[in-house]
């Protein structure tokens, strides 16, 4: 019955939960040029995490301080993450918002939030945000 019981406990504690949300307010898909604003306190460079899986989805994305934002980008994303570092870096949660670039209007937000011991990296989490954002079909 101990072990039985003890078994179901780690079970438990070993289980994740996550939440990944996405609402797409506007076409995504008729977006061709995307820039990533680079955020100051973003050690695990998750804008260029970003621009690699827009790359890999079709998309010409670039990265950087708003300032020096090329002419010609269709759509800016921002973002936020909590994240920590536990033996190996993870990420909390992951807030993207994507807007066009001259009226600012939200096409697109994105959410994750898991707050368990089974965690995942910053690039793993990008993936799972931007993947199910910007895939098309």
């Amino acid at each position: 019955m101990k072990i039985s019981a003890l078994l179901l406990l780690g079970c438990f504690l070993l289980s994740g939960c996550s939440s990944l949300s996405t609402h797409k307010s506007g076409d995504l898909g008729s977006l061709k040029h995307i820039y990533v604003e680079h955020l100051l306190n973003d050690n695990y460079r998750m804008d260029e995490s970003m621009v690699r899986e827009l790359k890999a989805l079709g998309y010409d994305a670039s990265c950087g301080p708003i300032t020096m934002m090329p002419e010609g980008i269709d759509a800016i994303i921002t973002y936020n993450a909590r994240t920590a570092w536990d033996f190996k870096s993870y990420v909390i949660e992951l807030n993207v918002l994507v807007k066009e670039n001259f009226t600012e209007k939200v096409l697109g937000t994105g959410r994750y939030y898991q707050a368990s011991m089974s965690t995942k990296s910053p690039e793993e989490t990008v993936h799972e945000v931007i993947t199910s954002l910007f895939k098309r079909g």
